[in-house]
């Protein structure tokens, strides 16, 4: 039997679809929340049903939407924020308003943003929409992705508090009602798009986190865009809860959903998120986290993203009134005390795997605070203020496998940077057995950093980047290292490392290089004798004979010239000198901005930024095993006149001697045990 359909139900149905159609035609003018659920009813259902409508305070959220009121309902649960107490760190008091504005964020209101240090302008598509999947000038996801992550919001919000320009939060307004809106329905499914890849979600759903309560009384946020925002949120929760990522991006995906959870513990599956995102957050940082405080990635920039997303995550246990193991605690501590023994003495962090030159000063001075160490204070500051160190200069970490050399604590202090641990968890680079090293306030030997992960930069520099020859290691028949184990078993032992008040000693070896004929296995052991110079021996084991090259990366600011074998700098003040010594014939060339055959002498300290440095390239042939020896002396001003012989030479080491003015140096260097490294002063 046919069901008579009533034609006015059908004219009904018909003007309801056209409202609709009209309305997400002109979603601009989407103000009210009449208009959203007029042009979304299905997303206001949804998200009304995300809420436990039992929660405390509630109430007549549920009797609205118990009667089928849904507009009513929405009235009702915007003002239980509006006059709520929750989130009281996060709510901000709304501006006197002002015609003040800043050039900066005026930038931001044009579309423009700088990503990792490129500026793009993001277009608008036909139906008014911006182009969320536009990938910058340079056609770089890598800039589509960190563009959606919203951080831009960051500073327009805060514009608009200091300056209360109404024009800074009616471009959030319309900016978050335009990303919305576009990337409805959430798919629900793991993502490596623009819009929906994990990082993104996590870094999101902080600022909008932000947002909802700062502006929550700001008469320039439309109800239906903060509808917006509560409709969306749980779907990002959703999507770091179950599709998220391990090593850093764990550490933020899971710091995200507990942002969710603990700040809107309206919704119904807050708590469940919340013991999820604890379980899972402490399994990942015993996972993650060497017994040395070391991130397993190895890169200081990760360290400190891992770092400051477990001091996050804590933060919001604190706030939700959870408990943490003890082992929480005292692991975020090891980790704030190996960046302030790693770092320079300029304030400038290691450059190690994909990690960029950046300052740490601030975050070991906070670390230094939060734990009262007034030892890493002293650190970082050059001693001006804190407490000097009971151990120190130098440190090594043994699961890291990094070893840092240097002469004191002040400005002037040498510092060397000895990487001799696994390959790394995540962003590693082949670059086992590379030396840095920095003096007077200049860095000298340098890691030619990580330039870019996709778009036109990374494909022309990112093979060098992660290769060995962007580093200051030895080429075997123009072969640089394959890849490394990528996590320690166990640290190292005692025997590849010594310190003692007058010299650090460390050594390692590394045998797997890419498409290598027969064997080849590289040594390299580092003798610094402090307040004086450096000493680099390599040993080269192999079973035919061989091209060598030994690379070596100058920091652009560098003058850097040639005096027959020695590779020195010429700078007014602070130098450095790279002096072989025995009886190899291996005359340096300088290469620098080269891209053919393949690219060489360039560096780049940040994402993005890259320019020409200049490489000194040692090269010459073996016939079987050889030894190199590098004597690497500092100096303030012009180098003084030193002299270094090999005295003795066998398969277990070196002995070396070295002289200058009316001082004398025995050392006796080997290539694997440290208990037999020894030094012998006189005058």
């Amino acid at each position: 039997m046919l069901k008579v359909i009533n034609p006015f139900s059908l004219i009904l149905l018909f003007i309801c679809i056209a409202q609709q159609l009209t309305a997400q035609q002109n979603w601009k003018s989407i103000s009210t929340a009449e208009d959203l659920i007029t042009a979304y009813p299905e997303t206001i259902e949804n998200m009304l049903n995300q809420f436990n409508l039992e929660y405390t305070g509630l109430e007549k959220v549920k009797l609205a939407y118990s009667t089928g009121n849904n507009l009513e309902a929405c009235k009702e649960l915007l003002a239980y924020y509006k006059k709520g107490t929750m989130a009281s760190d996060l709510r901000k008091e709304i501006p006197t308003t002002t015609a003040q504005q800043v050039a900066a964020a005026d930038t931001i209101l044009t579309n423009v943003f700088v990503i990792q240090n490129v500026r793009g302008k993001v277009p608008y598509l036909e139906d008014g929409h911006r182009d969320w999947y536009y990938k910058g000038p340079n056609n770089d996801k890598e800039w589509a992705w960190l563009s959606n992550r919203h951080s831009q919001l960051n500073r327009v919000l805060h514009t608009y508090l200091e300056t209360g320009n109404p024009k800074y939060a009616q471009y959030i307004d319309l900016f978050l009602k335009d990303f919305i809106i576009m990337g409805m329905p959430y798919p629900g499914i793991k993502s490596n798009t623009s819009i929906w890849r994990g990082l993104e979600v996590a870094a999101r759903a902080k600022v909008w986190t932000k947002i909802f309560f700062g502006l929550i009384n700001s008469e320039y946020i439309s109800p239906a865009t903060q509808l917006l925002l509560l409709s969306s949120l749980p779907d990002h929760a959703h999507y770091n809860r179950n599709f998220h990522s391990s090593n850093n991006w764990l550490t933020m995906e899971i710091s995200s959903l507990a942002t969710v959870a603990a700040y809107f513990p309206e919704y119904r599956k807050s708590e469940e998120w919340l013991d999820y995102a604890i379980e899972t957050m402490v399994k990942s940082m015993k996972d993650q986290v060497y017994a040395d405080g070391v991130q397993t990635e190895l890169s200081s920039h990760y360290h400190n993203v891992s770092l400051n997303s477990f001091e996050l995550f804590k933060e919001i246990c604190e706030k939700a009134d959870r408990k943490l193991p003890d082992f929480y605690e005292r692991t975020i501590e090891a980790m704030y005390g190996y960046i302030a023994h790693m770092v320079r003495p300029s304030g400038y962090r290691i450059m190690n795997n994909d990690g960029d030159r950046g300052s740490d000063k601030n975050l070991i001075l906070k670390g230094a605070q939060k734990f009262g160490h007034k030892d890493w204070e002293y650190i970082v500051t050059n001693g001006e203020t804190g407490r000097q160190p009971e151990d120190g200069p130098s440190y090594f970490y043994p699961w890291a496998g990094h070893f840092v050399s240097r002469s004191g604590f002040d400005q002037d202090a040498h510092w060397s940077f000895f990487d001799m641990g696994p390959w790394g968890s995540g962003h590693q680079h082949n670059d086992k057995l590379h030396l840095s090293i920095s003096a007077y306030g200049r860095d000298f030997l340098v890691d030619s950093g990580r330039f870019a992960y996709t778009g036109e930069v990374a494909e022309k520099f990112r093979s060098y980047a992660k290769g060995s020859a962007g580093h200051n290691l030895i080429l075997i028949d123009g072969k640089g290292q394959t890849n490394g184990p990528k996590i320690a078993q166990e640290p190292l032992a005692d025997s590849h490392f010594k310190i003692t008040e007058d010299f650090d000693y460390a050594s390692n070896s590394f045998d797997q290089f890419q498409d290598m004929a027969g064997k080849a296995k590289h040594t390299r052991a580092l003798f610094y004798v402090r307040n004086e110079f450096w000493v680099v021996v390599d040993r080269v084991e192999t079973d035919r004979p061989r091209t060598i090259e030994a690379l070596w990366h100058w920091h652009p600011d560098n003058k850097v010239e040639k005096e027959k074998l020695i590779v020195k700098t010429a700078n007014d003040r602070g130098n450095l000198a790279i002096i072989p010594v025995g009886r190899q014939k291996i005359n340096p060339s300088f290469i620098k901005g080269q891209e053919t055959p393949e690219i060489q002498g360039w560096y780049s300290p940040e994402y993005n930024i890259y320019g020409p440095n200049t490489t000194s390239s040692y090269s010459t042939n073996i016939g079987s095993d050889a030894t190199f020896v590098w004597l690497i002396l500092p100096s303030e001003k012009a180098m003084p006149k030193i002299k270094a012989k090999i005295k003795a030479e066998n398969t277990e080491g070196i002995t070396l001697s070295v002289s200058a003015k009316d001082i004398k140096w025995l050392l006796y260097i080997p290539f694997y045990e440290s208990k037999d490294a020894a030094m012998v002063k006189s005058h």
